[in-house]
C-alpha cells in the first residue's frame, strides 16, 4: 500500500474512532403525553431528543401501549410521567425495576404539600372536585405555577445527567419562567370578560386553569372519564345548564361529541373545544406558552358575540 494512501486511511479511521461516540450521546428522553414533552423542549438543550407515548387522539387514561413503545422506554435516558391516576397503563410497567431508576412522576404524595407551600391554594376558583380517585387532581401541567414547579423538576434531572449542558438548562429555565410570567400577565387580561359566564366541562381536566385564573367553572358532565356518568348526576348538570348564565360547555377532542350533544340537547348552551393533550401544538421552547394560550382562546369562544351554538 503506497504510504501517503495508508497514511490517509490512519487518519480516516481514527477520525471516525473519535466522532463514533458522538453519534450515541443525545440523551433521549420519553413523556407520557405532549403537555409533557412540552416543559421538557422548554428547559433541554439542543442535544435531548424528546417523544410522547400518547399519540394525538388518544387519552392517557385508556390508552394501550405498543410493543414499540415498550422499546422506547428501554432506551430512554429519563422517563417523565404524571402518576397512575392520570397514565394507568404505565404504572406497573415504570414502577418496576427495570424502569423505576430512570423515571420521574410529577403526581406523588408531596404533591398537595407543594402546591399548599408555593401558596396554590390562592388562585383557588369556583371549581367541582376531581373523581379519578380520592387524592388531588392529577391534571398538574394545566396550571401553570404547577408547570413552573415541574420545569424546574425537569431541569433537576437533566441537569443531574453526564455530559449534561447546565449553562444551557439554567438559561433556558430563566427564559421559561420569564415566559410563563408574561403569558399569565396576558391571559388574565384576555380571560377578563368571561368571569360573568357559566363553564362547564366534559371532566374535571378543566378544574386546574379555571381554578388559577378564577374562572367559574358549575360543574362537568362526567366525574371520571372512564366511567358514564349516573341519571342522577347528569340530571343536576342539567338543572345547572338551565340555570346558567350563557353557559358554555367546553369539550375535548378524545371524546366522543355525540354523548355530550345528547345530554344538553333542548338547552341554551353554547360550546367550545380545548384541548387538554395539546394536540395541534407544536413541539417547541415556546409550545407550553401557546397551549396556554391555546386554553384561553377556547373560553374566549364562550363569550355570546363569539359563540354559535
Amino acid at each position: 500500500m503506497p504510504r501517503a494512501y495508508a497514511k490517509a486511511t490512519s487518519t480516516l479511521l481514527a477520525g471516525l474512532l473519535f466522532t463514533a461516540p458522538a453519534l450515541g450521546t443525545a440523551t433521549e428522553v420519553v413523556t407520557s403525553i405532549k403537555p409533557l414533552e412540552l416543559l421538557v423542549r422548554a428547559i433541554a438543550s439542543d442535544d435531548v431528543r424528546s417523544s410522547t407515548l400518547v399519540p394525538a387522539g388518544s387519552s392517557p387514561h385508556t390508552y394501550s401501549m405498543r410493543p414499540s413503545q415498550r422499546r422506547a422506554l428501554e432506551n430512554a435516558d429519563v422517563i417523565f410521567w404524571v402518576g397512575p391516576d392520570v397514565e394507568s397503563f404505565l404504572d406497573r410497567l415504570l414502577q418496576g425495576d427495570e424502569f423505576r431508576d430512570r423515571t420521574v412522576a410529577f403526581m406523588t404524595e408531596d404533591t398537595h404539600a407543594d402546591e399548599e407551600e408555593e401558596g396554590h391554594d390562592d388562585h383557588a376558583g369556583e371549581t367541582h372536585a376531581h373523581d379519578h380517585g380520592d387524592g388531588e387532581d392529577p391534571h398538574v401541567w394545566l396550571d401553570p405555577v404547577l408547570a413552573l414547579g415541574m420545569a424546574k423538576e425537569i431541569h433537576e434531572t437533566l441537569s443531574g445527567l453526564e455530559d449534561a449542558d447546565r449553562a444551557t438548562l439554567d438559561q433556558n429555565l430563566a427564559r421559561f419562567e420569564t415566559s410563563l410570567a408574561e403569558t399569565e400577565s396576558l391571559i388574565r387580561e384576555k380571560l377578563a370578560p368571561t368571569h360573568e359566564l357559566s363553564l362547564f366541562a366534559y371532566h374535571s381536566a378543566f378544574t386546574r386553569f379555571a381554578g388559577h385564573y378564577g374562572l367559574s367553572l358549575e360543574d362537568v358532565l362526567t366525574l371520571n372519564p372512564e366511567l358514564s356518568p349516573g341519571a342522577r348526576h347528569v340530571a343536576e348538570v342539567q338543572s345547572k345548564l338551565r340555570k346558567a348564565n350563557h353557559p358554555c360547555l367546553l369539550t375535548e377532542p378524545q371524546f366522543n361529541r355525540q354523548w355530550w350533544t345528547s345530554i344538553t340537547e333542548g338547552l341554551d348552551v353554547t360550546f367550545s373545544t380545548w384541548d387538554p393533550l395539546a394536540t395541534d401544538i407544536e413541539v417547541t421552547a415556546d409550545g407550553y406558552r401557546a397551549f396556554q394560550l391555546s386554553i384561553a382562546e377556547a373560553v374566549l369562544k364562550c363569550l355570546p358575540e363569539n359563540t354559535e351554538h
